[in-house]
């Protein structure tokens, strides 16, 4: 009697605390625009840092 009052006890808190997961993924996800466009950001850095240094012509 006892293992089966564990056992459900612990699959709620299993499937509680996924579900908590998907949904803080959901939430705190960054658009793709976004993640593009820093992407791109990054890259135009380091290439005006390699011109201004002459690592590349």
């Amino acid at each position: 009697m006892l293992a089966k009052m564990w056992k459900k006890i612990c699959i709620t808190i299993l499937i509680v605390a996924c579900l908590f997961n998907i949904v803080s993924k959901l939430v705190n996800r960054i658009s793709l625009k976004s993640e593009i466009l820093s992407s791109a950001q990054y890259m135009y850095n380091e290439y005006l840092y390699e011109k201004e240094n002459n690592t590349i012509e």
